[in-house]
């Protein structure tokens, strides 16, 4: 008899904040890595125009024919536009710059907040026997980061490690409340996850003192250091996990991986 644990739904996680350079899109990259290291299957729905994750995972834009723009925008089949990663474990739909345009399309549509959800809350979805579904959101509160807020189970939160960190947090906020009650009422915060944090810099020890005094266990206890590798690991499209598999950055990755599987105790969760 087969796993009946992979008859589930994966559950959907939307990264996202609406300030630029925050460390999205390397989360999300490396947090699908280092959960399809250990065996989860993983998808990352890239839903930012730049296409940062799609790059980073080694996807060339002439590898790009169909992509979320027309996911959303068409009448195609999710399985025509999942592509697999020289990552084991883990697959993507790719974003290039057409997505930058959905916007101003999917206004017209009466439906323009439920789109996303449509497309991944169908009952095949547990055909493909993904554990996490990510979705890199824009940096912004656009109809694309509703779209994706409107889709998950969850919304997780990058806040990097600098002045004006926690400024803008209270928009997301309000954003995830009113999501929850107008479209999308099981919708909860996964967490906040410390981003480019320096334990050498004042700074940085403020910034966590201050968001875990506001935030309290909604905020990780996995903290993602400053660390060149992390940072040199997109150039060469690739997870750091990957690109340099013992370096600081590539354990905190682990680390964050651990601890989001124990707050998700499913039944497929081993």
């Amino acid at each position: 008899m087969g796993d009946q644990s992979r008859k589930l739904n994966p559950k959907i996680v939307a990264v996202a904040n609406q300030k630029g350079g925050v460390g999205k899109t390397t989360t999300t990259i490396n947090l699908a890595a280092a959960l399809a290291e250990i065996g989860k299957q993983i998808l990352i729905i890239d839903l930012d125009p730049q296409g940062n994750s799609s790059t980073g995972l080694g996807i060339q834009p002439d590898r790009r024919q169909l992509t979320t723009f027309e996911l959303l925008l068409e009448d195609i089949d999710l399985k025509s536009v999942i592509l697999e990663t020289d990552v084991e474990n883990l697959s993507i739909v790719p974003a290039t710059v057409d997505l930058s345009s959905a916007d101003i399309e999917l206004y017209t549509n009466e439906k323009r907040v439920f789109v996303l959800r449509g497309v991944l809350k169908q009952q095949s979805m547990s055909e493909f026997g993904f554990d996490f579904i990510f979705i890199d959101c824009p940096p912004s509160l656009n109809l694309l980061t509703i779209n994706a807020m409107v889709a998950s189970n969850s919304v997780l939160i990058p806040l990097q490690s600098e002045f004006f960190a926690l400024e803008g947090l209270s928009q997301l906020m309000l954003t995830i409340r009113e999501v929850r009650a107008t479209a999308n009422k099981d919708l909860r915060i996964e967490g906040v996850v410390l981003t480019m944090f320096d334990s050498r810099n004042n700074l940085s020890l403020l910034i966590e003192e201050d968001a875990r005094e506001n935030l309290g266990d909604l905020v990780f206890k996995s903290k993602i250091p400053r660390n060149v590798r992390v940072s040199e690991a997109p150039s060469h499209s690739k997870p750091v996990l990957s690109y340099d598999p013992i370096s600081k950055g590539a354990q905190s990755y682990r680390d964050l991986a651990s601890e989001f599987l124990k707050n998700n105790q499913r039944a497929w969760a081993e």
